[in-house]
């Protein structure tokens, strides 16, 4: 174990990590012996074709799905047998950003981004008003405020998406296809928003894509094929970490 890893605990530590799908003669196994460790301010993204297992491996991070074998522990919680009430206090440390943006259509942009700051008991007693402004001012929005969604583009739903997910301040940040309906440039501009912010806050981002044209923000690119993880193919965030005296780290 490297000196590195023995003062830092990955956010994401999967081990052994198999799924199935279905019951008796219907069940198939999607995910096979999934073992990866994601790290405090990391930011990873996760590409391969479509049907590999990337959605399923996400939503069992997320704590969306139950994990069935193996171990996953998110946030030092194993997420393998965890109850409701776990599962579900685990989530709440986490945001979510989708490919649709699922925003609430009779909400405005700021009172979408209130309504997540609702959910969390930390922030009852304060002026979620204002953090919600706040927010959308950081994403490019302070014009938008108070606009419904069919009243706003495809890149603007997006940066309220990020807003929304990155308002409680979460420790991970998972993103599934957050670009895909984008043109470039709006594509461009939302994951660097969803970059900058995250570094900013310190949180960590899983990142699922099929865009190229996104892969440099990565600190890490991890690969599923047919429901099998493959090596990373580039990792700046272990270098830069290395090059500062951390030496050598396993994946996983």
């Amino acid at each position: 174990m490297s000196n590195y890893t023995s003062r830092i605990n990955p956010v994401i530590s999967v081990h052994h990590l198999n799924h199935y799908f279905g019951r008796g003669e219907l069940r198939k196994q999607v995910l096979f012996d999934i073992n990866l460790d994601i790290y405090p301010g990391e930011i990873v993204i996760m590409t391969g074709p479509s049907g590999s297992g990337k959605t399923t491996l996400l939503a069992l991070v997320g704590g969306l799905r139950s994990a069935q074998e193996g171990s996953l522990t998110i946030l030092g919680q194993e997420m393998c047998g965890a109850s409701k009430r776990q599962l579900m206090q685990v989530r709440q440390k986490i945001g979510y950003i989708f490919q649709a943006h699922n925003l609430l259509t009779f909400l405005t942009a700021k009172q979408n981004v209130r309504m997540s700051l609702e959910l969390h008991d930390r922030y009852l007693n304060r002026d979620i008003d204002r953090l919600a402004t706040e927010t959308l001012n950081a994403v490019g929005l302070g014009d938008r405020l108070n606009y419904y969604p069919e009243n706003l583009s495809g890149g603007q739903k997006q940066r309220v998406a990020i807003a929304r997910a990155l308002a409680s301040h979460p420790q991970i940040v998972l993103a599934d296809e957050p670009t895909a309906s984008l043109d470039k440039k709006s594509g461009r501009d939302v994951v660097e928003i969803m970059q900058r912010l995250a570094k900013e806050q310190g949180c960590t981002i899983l990142l699922v894509t099929h865009d190229n044209r996104i892969l440099d923000v990565a600190d890490r690119i991890i690969q599923m094929e047919d429901g099998f993880l493959v090596e990373a193919a580039q990792d700046k965030f272990l270098t830069t970490s290395m090059q500062a005296g951390g030496g050598n780290r396993s994946l996983s």
